[in-house]
């Protein structure tokens, strides 16, 4: 996440939001943030919030997800919000979107949705 600027903003029990500025190295040839990087922080960000929900010990990894593009990704930063709908002792189901904000203000549109399955592994290697 630190080579593409984008930062945690917010980290509560089963909800993460990840925050990221435009910026011109991750657009696509339209101008448009890329769909790489949206997946990018929408992934993290309902991977974190999992990590929130994980038994102690454990850590996590994306098992499968499914992404909708639902607009250009235009904006001068975007914000990703990861968030548990359950979880259990092997799998965590969550919900992830991210808004793109055109200026400072509270206004925003949905760019991008996200339905993801994440897997509790051991956190030290086999």
């Amino acid at each position: 996440m630190v080579t593409m600027g984008a930062r945690l903003a917010v980290v509560s029990e089963g909800e993460v939001h990840i925050e990221l500025p435009f910026s011109g190295a991750l657009s696509q040839q339209h101008g448009y943030l890329h769909a790489g990087a949206t997946t990018s922080i929408v992934d993290s960000a309902c991977g974190y919030a999992a990590l929130t929900k994980a038994p102690p010990g454990l850590e996590v990894v994306t098992a499968e997800f499914k992404l909708n593009l639902l607009r250009p990704a235009l904006g001068t930063r975007f914000l990703a919000v990861g968030r548990v709908v359950s979880s259990g002792k092997l799998l965590t189901v969550c919900t992830g979107e991210v808004r793109a904000f055109v200026n400072d203000g509270d206004s925003y549109k949905v760019v991008a949705l996200m339905q993801a399955t994440i897997v509790n592994v051991n956190a030290t290697p086999a």
